[in-house]
């Protein structure tokens, strides 16, 4: 069944764009998030906006009571900015983080037709250090474009992705600002070496909201929860685990995130706090 959509959505997304013309390069939604410039072949992010209209609403719930107008956001894999723009509206600032060069396009135009003056984005990889690496283009769903994966697995190249070589740094050197108060990170794999290369920024921030995919952390960044959380524990001394509905504290993390790298069981955004 699994194999039947993923067929059916890439004959979708070539038809979509053969009809269109090869000159179009995105459409725009009216979306709860906001008014969004989305790629016609996208059925990730891009699909639910033009489906359903929204995206990404209870996350941003989640993170409301911990934002202030004062606050500074970074957002490190913000994809076209269904989340940073919405956060824009609250907090002080947001520094949007995308490494797809062609969904930073993206971001840069709904950045615009949102008015998000306070939202800046930048173009670049979060790595461990300053380095190229290559890089997937994902079609069908852009927002699953990623390194390229230490094991290949069919779940990652099922949409022919084109691969480039794209520049990638550590954020703690390439950043002149690293006081942020919530850091957001959604990259694909990357996060291993994305958190090795901002402990400044860590220890500073109050709040990191993480994903937790395991089949990303064996095949992408091919690193153990252990080597994960080795980045993540010193500066912080609660999680909550919202697809459990699970607060722990420190001495907790490494026994329920295994429990559930073993079981394959995922989370869009764990939350790291300061207590």
């Amino acid at each position: 069944m699994r194999l039947l959509k993923i067929a059916i959505q890439i004959l979708i997304a070539t038809f979509t764009k053969k009809i269109l013309g090869s000159h179009v390069f995105a459409l725009i939604v009216k979306s709860d998030n906001g008014l969004f410039a989305v790629d016609p072949e996208d059925f990730g992010v891009g699909g639910k906006l033009r489906m359903w209209g929204k995206h990404g609403l209870d996350e941003i719930e989640r993170l409301k009571p911990h934002i202030t107008p004062d606050s500074r956001v970074l957002i490190i894999g913000a994809h076209i900015g269904t989340l940073a723009i919405p956060i824009s509206k609250l907090c002080k600032k947001v520094v949007a983080i995308e490494a797809n060069p062609t969904t930073y396009d993206l971001l840069t135009i709904n950045i615009a037709l949102n008015s998000a003056s306070n939202c800046q984005a930048i173009n670049i990889a979060a790595s461990d250090k300053e380095e190229n690496i290559k890089f997937l283009l994902s079609r069908v769903n852009s927002g699953g474009s990623k390194r390229t994966p230490k094991i290949k697995k069919f779940m990652y190249y099922y949409d022919n992705p084109e691969t480039i070589s794209i520049k990638a740094v550590g954020l703690d050197k390439y950043l002149k600002e690293k006081d942020f108060d919530i850091v957001v990170m959604d990259i694909e794999g990357s996060e291993y070496f994305a958190l090795q290369g901002m402990q400044e920024i860590l220890s500073r921030c109050k709040l990191l909201v993480v994903e937790f995919l395991p089949h990303h952390l064996k095949n992408v960044g091919g690193v153990t929860v252990e080597q994960f959380l080795s980045v993540i524990e010193p500066y912080f001394s609660m999680v909550t685990i919202p697809s459990k509905r699970l607060k722990l504290p420190a001495s907790d993390f490494l026994s329920h995130l295994t429990e559930m790298y073993n079981l394959e069981q995922e989370d869009e955004g764990i939350i790291f706090e300061k207590v």
